[in-house]
């Protein structure tokens, strides 16, 4: 099966967005990031495979995790986000201890038994064949290597991401959800589902460990948490989609900006998260 699909999105569509906004997310995501990193229990010197790196923030973070003497290769099928984290990495002078390639990790032809870790924030649920693609990266781990990665739990329990778009959906034409199992954010929240597809690649010791608690949404107040929510995510793409009239627009403009008024906290505009970190070996 072919990734053609997600590879054109995250090229043409969400990747300059996230590009754009790329501060807002890093912050928003950095606590589940961080959450990772530490149940990948990364050593100096290790060597890490970074899939679905992005702008390439985790990239950085498990750079300094494994230090001097550690390298990190890092993949993405997103070629404007690429360009900009090798903006960061150059500007934070770690030379040759990253690498990034732009690669479509479900086929790339990998370095056999070259990675101590993989890792994922946020990268991986995007395959069209997630057990062909897991398959190629327990290639590329040394026997025993270790996996660290988070995904999203159900719809149902991310209102930060779910409630914006409800609320549009009254406005504009909204695509029907994909099913369970389709490439996207919500592609891994079946807890079963990840062990079976990480089992049938090779890997044991599954362990899913649910994370929840409020997600933040970018920004400082609701005019910063607003524009955020208009641009990224199922409510960036159906906007980008749907072509809205001014009066469409505005309306949706108010709808959400109400859902983001009830997300309002003494800690800024948050709202209710819930994410699986799924750690694995070869």
């Amino acid at each position: 099966m072919s990734n053609a699909e997600m590879i054109r999105f995250w090229n043409e569509g969400a990747g300059p967005v996230w590009r754009t906004h790329e501060e807002k997310l890093d912050a928003q995501l950095a606590p589940l990031g961080a959450h990772t990193r530490a149940r990948a229990a990364l050593r100096p010197g290790e060597r890490v495979l970074d899939v679905g790196c992005g702008c390439g923030a985790t990239t950085l973070e498990l750079a300094e995790a494994v230090g001097p003497s550690g390298r990190v290769v890092a993949v993405d099928v997103s070629e404007p986000m690429l360009d900009r984290a090798r903006e960061r990495a150059a500007r934070a002078g770690l030379g040759d201890r990253v690498a990034f390639r732009l690669a479509d990790a479900q086929t790339a032809k990998l370095e056999g038994a070259a990675y101590d870790v993989l890792f994922s924030r946020f990268g991986v649920m995007f395959f069209a064949d997630p057990v062909a693609a897991f398959a190629n990266l327990h290639g590329a781990l040394v026997p025993g290597g270790r996996v660290a990665f988070v995904c999203w739990q159900a719809r149902e329990k991310n209102p930060w991401m779910i409630a914006p778009a409800v609320a549009a959906a009254r406005h504009i034409p909204f695509p029907a959800p994909p099913p369970p199992d389709a490439p996207g954010p919500m592609a891994f929240a079946d807890p079963d589902r990840v062990r079976t597809i990480l089992g049938r690649a090779g890997f044991g010791d599954v362990v899913l460990e649910g994370v929840e608690g409020p997600l933040r949404f970018g920004g400082k107040d609701v005019d910063e948490a607003l524009e955020l929510a208009l641009s990224v995510g199922p409510l960036g793409a159906a906007i980008r989609e749907a072509k809205p009239t001014a009066e469409q627009h505005a309306r949706v403009l108010a709808a959400v900006r109400e859902v983001l008024d009830g997300f309002v906290t003494p800690n800024g505009v948050e709202a209710a998260s819930a994410a699986w970190i799924v750690t694995a070996r070869a």
